[in-house]
């Protein structure tokens, strides 16, 4: 075999379709649009709509809840902690924070920080920062000999309550 030889399997790349160029294309005159009508006019994005009707997505009846208020945190297993840190990918020399099981690729997602799950067994002392930690992987952490961090946040509603009262000394004492 030689770099010349070299090629595609069949079928592999295919040619873009070419409208409008003729009846023997099998894609000339319309284009495969059809006649008249909204969709056969450029400019037309409405997927979704039934020319009137009652979407479907509109009429299947909707079940749940979505909390809009829900706090997004990647959850950590004490046993996967352990395995990187077998694995020599966690230093516990330092603080084990979200930055850090992040670096390592144990974090995912979690914008609102780490919460530590008890499942598995940690054997190693290690300390840890985070935003939050069931009572189970706290008392397993503290077995092992490590400190568990609680990051405490304060709630955007504490905060702007904080910021009116204060105003309010502020005014009370000019």
């Amino acid at each position: 075999m030689k770099l010349n030889d070299i090629k595609d399997n069949e079928g592999a790349r295919h040619r873009r379709m070419r409208v409008g160029r003729g009846i023997g294309s099998g894609k000339g005159k319309t284009s495969g649009r059809g006649q008249k009508g909204q969709t056969s006019r450029s400019g037309v994005s409405i997927n979704g709509f039934e020319g009137g009707q009652m979407p479907l997505h509109m009429r299947i009846p909707k079940r749940g809840f979505n909390n809009i208020f829900a706090k997004d945190y990647a959850e950590v297993n004490l046993g996967m902690i352990q395995k990187f840190i077998d694995a020599k990918k966690i230093d516990i020399k330092n603080t084990v924070d979200h930055a850090a099981l992040k670096a390592a690729g144990l974090a995912r997602g979690g914008k609102d920080g780490v919460r530590l799950l008890a499942k598995g067994e940690l054997t190693t002392k290690v300390n840890f920062s985070v935003a939050g930690a069931s009572k189970a992987a706290v008392e397993a952490v503290e077995k092992a000999g490590g400190k568990v961090e609680i990051l405490s946040r304060t709630p955007a509603s504490e905060k702007a309550a904080a910021k009116k009262s204060s105003a309010k000394k502020t005014e009370a004492k000019k």
